[in-house]
Formats: C-alpha cells, sequence, structure tokens
C-alpha cells in the first residue's frame, strides 16, 4: 500500500510516504447534488477558535442563509442555517469528533420549501475592488468561511496578514494527498474559473505579488481545467505549479517548501516568511459570498470506501446527517465495518452515523469490514529508524513517544513536539505497531492542560498579589491619618490660650429679659405698696430704699452695672419716690436725692441718647424739687439744706447746666 521515500530533492520537504490513491474515476467523480436533508444539526463548534454564540431559540422559524449563531470572538465563525425550517431543539447532540462525545447544536426541522431571505443580510458586489480590504474581509467572516482543508480555521483572519509587504506570495493548496479523498479534484475538474476568480480576490485582499496553484501529478484533469482558466482569464500573476505525488504533500508546511523552497520556522507559520496559504475549495466560498451574497451553508464531500454501494462526491449542505448521505448513495453495500471522517491517515472514527457533516467534513469513508485490521499489541520498540526515516516534519519520533510515554512533557516539547503535524507516517512504517501519534496528542493535550493550569494560577496569583497591594495601601493610608490627626492634636495643644469670648449680655436672651422684667415690676408694686400704706416717714424712707436696692439688683441680669440706661430707670424711679406726697422726712429725701446724683455721675455712657435721657431725668427732679413744699416747717435751716442739696444735685446731672 505504501512505499518508502528515504530521500527528497532539495526543494521538498523530507521524508513521506508513497500510498495508493484509491480516487474515484472520472466518472464517480463528477458532483452529484445531494437532497436537503429533512433536518440539520448545526454544531456551534465547527472551527478553530471559540464556539459561535446563539442567536435563535426554540420554535423560532428560520431561513437558508440566515444568521443561527453569531462570531464570539476574532478567532471565529458565524453559523448560518442551511434549510428553511423551525428550531425544535437547542442542546447537545452527538457531532463528529475523535472522542465521541455531544457538544451543544441547532437542530432545525426543514419545511422542505428551502426559502431563502428576500433581502440578503450583504449585497453582493462584483466589482469587488471598489470595496474596502477590510469591508471585504469583514464579508468574508460574516459568511462564516473557514478553511475547507480540514483544518477550519476562520478565513477572514487569513485575509488580514498586516499592513505592509508582508506577504508576497498566495499558495492554493489542490495537493488532496490523503488517499481516497476527491472533493478538491472534482472542484478543479468543474470549477476551475471560480478558483481562479477567488484566488484573485483573495491576492487582491492580502497585496500578494503571486499565486501558485499547487497540484499533484495524479489529477490531470484539474491540471488542465485550472491553465484553460488561467488562459481564458489572462491572469499572469497566477500559476499551476504541478507537484510529485507524496504523502503528505498537502500539509501547508510541506507545500510550502516544495512550492518555494523555503522552510517554515519551528512552531512558526508560512506568514512568518511572506506566504498565506488558502485550500481551492476555500477560494470557490469567498469568491461566491462577495460576487453572489451567498455565506458558507455547503460544500463539497466525498462519500466513498469499500463499504458504500455508489461512491461520489456530493455538494452537501452543513448538516446534514451521515446517513442520509450513505443512503443517497445506495447504502451500504454489506455489513458497515467502520465510519471514518476524513482519510485513513489523519481521519478518525465516528461513534454513530447520526452526527452530522459540518465546516471541516471533506469525506466519509465507509470502510467493509475486510479493510479494518485488527490491532495488532504494541510490542517494545527496536530502534530502527524507520519513524525518523519517514518523518515530513524533520522530527525525532522515537525520543518524542519516550518523553511521551514517561509524561516528560517539557522534554517532549524541547524537541518541537508542536510541530508534529499528526500525519501518522511514523505510525504506518514502526514494525512494533506502537501508535505514536496517540502518543504524541496525548503528550500535547497534557502541555496543553499544563499551560491552562498554569496560566490560572497565574491570574490567582496576580490577583493575590494586587489584593495584599492594596490592603498595604489602605494600611499606609490609615497610619498616615494617624498620625496627621496627632500633629493637628500636638499643635492645639502648645498654640497659646485665647481669651474666652465675652459672655453675651444678659439681655440678649429673651428669658432672662423677661425674668428680669417681672422681677422688677414686682419690685415697682412692692415700694409702691410700702409707700401708698405707710405713716411712718421712717417706714415710708425704709421701703423706698428696699424697692431702689431690689431694683439694683436686678441690674445684673437685664444689664452690666455700668450701663447708663439702668442707672436712668434708677435715677427715675428715685426722683418719683422723693415726690411721693408721703415723705415728710427732708432727711430720706436728702438720702433719695444724693443717691440719684450718685447713679446719674456714675452714667458715662458714650451713647448721646442715654446722656440725653439721664440730663432730661435729672432736670425734671430739679424742677420738681423747686416746686415742692419744703418738708418740716418747723425747720427752716433743715429745709434750705435740703434745697441746696438738690440744686447741687441737679447741676452735678446736668453739665451743660
Amino acid at each position: 500500500m505504501f512505499g518508502l521515500l528515504r530521500r527528497a530533492a532539495p526543494d521538498q520537504f523530507p521524508g513521506g510516504l508513497k500510498l495508493d490513491s484509491h480516487k474515484l474515476s472520472a466518472d464517480q467523480a463528477r458532483i452529484q447534488l445531494a437532497p436537503v436533508p429533512s433536518r440539520v444539526i448545526l454544531p456551534l463548534s465547527q472551527h478553530i477558535g471559540a464556539p459561535a454564540q446563539l442567536k435563535v431559540e426554540v420554535g423560532q422559524r428560520v431561513l437558508r442563509g440566515q444568521t443561527v449563531a453569531t462570531a464570539d470572538g476574532y478567532v471565529s465563525a458565524p453559523i448560518h442555517a442551511s434549510t428553511s425550517g423551525r428550531v425544535v431543539s437547542i442542546g447537545p447532540q452527538p457531532v463528529p469528533h475523535p472522542s465521541g462525545l455531544s457538544a451543544p447544536a441547532i437542530v432545525i426541522e426543514a419545511d422542505g420549501l428551502d426559502e431563502a431571505p428576500s433581502a440578503p443580510e450583504w449585497v453582493a458586489q462584483p466589482d469587488y475592488r471598489s470595496l474596502d480590504r477590510a469591508e471585504l474581509r469583514q464579508r468574508v467572516r460574516q459568511a462564516g468561511i473557514v478553511g475547507l482543508g480540514g483544518a477550519a480555521f476562520p478565513s477572514a483572519v487569513k485575509l488580514n496578514p498586516g499592513g505592509g509587504d508582508a506577504v508576497d506570495t498566495l499558495i492554493l493548496n489542490g495537493a488532496e494527498c490523503e488517499p481516497y479523498i476527491s472533493c478538491d479534484q472534482a472542484l478543479m475538474a468543474e470549477r476551475a474559473a471560480d478558483i481562479v476568480a477567488g484566488a484573485e480576490l483573495i491576492r487582491y485582499a492580502i497585496q500578494a505579488r503571486d499565486c501558485i496553484i499547487g497540484v499533484e501529478d495524479n489529477k490531470p484533469e484539474g491540471i488542465a481545467a485550472l491553465r484553460a482558466a488561467l488562459r481564458e482569464r489572462e491572469s499572469r500573476a497566477i500559476e499551476v505549479r504541478v507537484v510529485p505525488t507524496r504523502y503528505p504533500q498537502g500539509g501547508e508546511k510541506q507545500l510550502v517548501q516544495t512550492l518555494t523552497g523555503r522552510e517554515v520556522p519551528s512552531e512558526g507559520l508560512p506568514l512568518d516568511i511572506g506566504i498565506v496559504v488558502h485550500n481551492v475549495g476555500t477560494a470557490i466560498a469567498v469568491w461566491q459570498a462577495l460576487t453572489r451574497a451567498e455565506p458558507l451553508i455547503s460544500r463539497v464531500v466525498t462519500v466513498t470506501g469499500n463499504g458504500i454501494a455508489k461512491p461520489a462526491n456530493l455538494e452537501v449542505r452543513i448538516g446534514t446527517p451521515v446517513a442520509e448521505l450513505i443512503a443517497h448513495c445506495g447504502g451500504y453495500a454489506g455489513p458497515r465495518g467502520r465510519l471514518i471522517m476524513g482519510g485513513p491517515m489523519m481521519g478518525f472514527a465516528l461513534s454513530c452515523d447520526t452526527v452530522p457533516v459540518v465546516k471541516a467534513t471533506n469525506c466519509i469513508l465507509v470502510a467493509a469490514p475486510e479493510d479494518v485490521r485488527p490491532v495488532e499489541p504494541a510490542k517494545a520498540c527496536i530502534r530502527c529508524g524507520e519513524c525518523a526515516e519517514v518523518c515530513p516534519a524533520g522530527l525525532l519520533p522515537q525520543q518524542l513517544y519516550w518523553h511521551a510515554r514517561g509524561r516528560e512533557f517539557e522534554k517532549a516539547q524541547a524537541l518541537n513536539l508542536f510541530d508534529c503535524i499528526e500525519c501518522g507516517c511514523c505510525a504506518q512504517v514502526c514494525p512494533s505497531h506502537i501508535p505514536l501519534v496517540q502518543y504524541y496528542r496525548y503528550a500535547k493535550t497534557g502541555i496543553f492542560q499544563a499551560e491552562q493550569e498554569r496560566r490560572k494560577s497565574d491570574i490567582a496569583r496576580t490577583r493575590h498579589e494586587f489584593r495584599q497591594g492594596r490592603l498595604e495601601r489602605e494600611k499606609q493610608e490609615k497610619e498616615a491619618a494617624r498620625q496627621r490627626k496627632r500633629e493637628s492634636l500636638q499643635q492645639r495643644e502648645a498654640a497659646p490660650a485665647s481669651p474666652a469670648p465675652a459672655a453675651k449680655p444678659a439681655g440678649n436672651d429673651a428669658i432672662a429679659q423677661a425674668i428680669a422684667k417681672a422681677k422688677l415690676e414686682k419690685a415697682r408694686r412692692l415700694a409702691r405698696d410700702t409707700e401708698d400704706s405707710a405713716t411712718d416717714p421712717v417706714a415710708a424712707a425704709i421701703a423706698r430704699a428696699k424697692a431702689k436696692k431690689a431694683a439694683q439688683d436686678e441690674r445684673p441680669i437685664t444689664q452690666a452695672a455700668d450701663d447708663p440706661v439702668a442707672d436712668a430707670i434708677a435715677l427715675a424711679k428715685a426722683r418719683k419716690a422723693e415726690q411721693n406726697p408721703l415723705a415728710d422726712d427732708p432727711a430720706a429725701a436728702a438720702i433719695a436725692r444724693a443717691k440719684a446724683n450718685k447713679a446719674a455721675q456714675r452714667s458715662t455712657a458714650e451713647d448721646p441718647a442715654t446722656q440725653a435721657i439721664a440730663r432730661a431725668l435729672a432736670r425734671k427732679a430739679a424742677r420738681a424739687d423747686s416746686d415742692a413744699k419744703p418738708a418740716g416747717d418747723d425747720d427752716p435751716v433743715a429745709a434750705a439744706i435740703a434745697r441746696a442739696k438738690a440744686r447741687k444735685a441737679a447741676r452735678n446731672s446736668d453739665p451743660d447746666a
């Protein structure tokens, strides 16, 4: 079935195998249109990158080409309904994956109308050169186009390689080196014009100077059709170059080395050496998305193998169950041996035939029971070196196997484990039947999990350090605030004591004024009652004196002791007491006048109004004294003394007199 290729030409990749092609005949390889399925299953993850996000709900009717899930992130792609119908389920469904596990998917029950929206989500643009390159990439992204060679990498990302002279060569991969698969061969033979048009569009989008279409020499029909299409379009910048049929010629790095002689660096990309690689089927999808506004809802799939009745290349709606494709091809030719998605070298077994066709599905291989070889038990490695001879990446498979088996993942990674494309050449030639590729996948998964754990640990450590820093800052801020408060208290204690503010006059207090007024009125009534009832001049004088004293005692409550207004009030009260007709005692009257004069002299207030009141009261008292009848007619001397004192008091109380 295969032969070793131990030596390679200088411009070719090392190693590789010469395998039987098992391609379909020219008649069988013609593309047939598969019927619209009765039910489509659309997994949310059909590409490399983040799964798409739901945009529909159960019970909703959708149309052909309608977006049912949007891209979630830069490396992602939307999902479109491949036919019209109603969403009947959203949840886990069996999907094509080596694990055989279920994954979230949208299930649409077809209504048989295959109805498309009246207006597409974007407008067709046959003259794509009138579009800005960013808008061109956006339309490719909206169409949900991914690499149709099997990797399913979002094509819009590859159309944005960077500015300047980042890309000088575009390569369209038409090698299709894996046995049994012939979908690309059929596309090149029947739709060569669309491939060339798509190549021109992609070359314009990435500003590549040259374009090379690489085709293996076992596809003469495709080579002839492509060259005819180039002559018709006069595309001088595009070249069809035939390469030897050798597995894995269709590998991206291997084809680049064969066509250009350049070697992609370890763990690098073709873009690192100025090259971008797309599949021929991807070029057609990009052309249709721009010029016809068609999203990626179908692709060509090879249904072949000794276990199928009528092998064929079918254009299939995305989401079609594999069982319906097998039924369309006449069903199983006999007892089912094994279902494989992909080729015999890099494909993986399917757990059942109810899984759907996805964007990365290029082949459904139905093996007959006699084609399935029993799994032979692995034996000890004999160190023959055959694995190293056929490795197309120039690795050391034997050392990688030992490190992977011993869980020495770091050592395996140091030997460029991730340059392995898992082509299976090493396992194919191993005389000990060691499943080398499975060990490499196990090691890659272990490294990936370790990276995930390390990333989580780094995030947790960063969060912890940030929290500790925040707590330390808060502690320092609190200590600084306490220090400022201590300094403020120390400065306040060290500052000289300021004089106490003067007490506000009690008269400002309405309550104190009311109390003082009430007490003063009580004293007046007491004096008046005493004078009215007294028959004894001595008793009357004593009563008047008590009233005056009571008035003087009230002054601290109402006004300060040297308040001129209070003194004037006291003087007026004294004069009134002197004018009392019951005061027959000249001595008491003289004492009262003397006290009034003293009060008048004490009134030194600067307030002119207060002084005027005091003078007026004094003059009034003097006039009253001069008009009064002298007390005690029997003692003229005492009367004369009293009048003299009164006049003196009047003069002292009135400076202007």
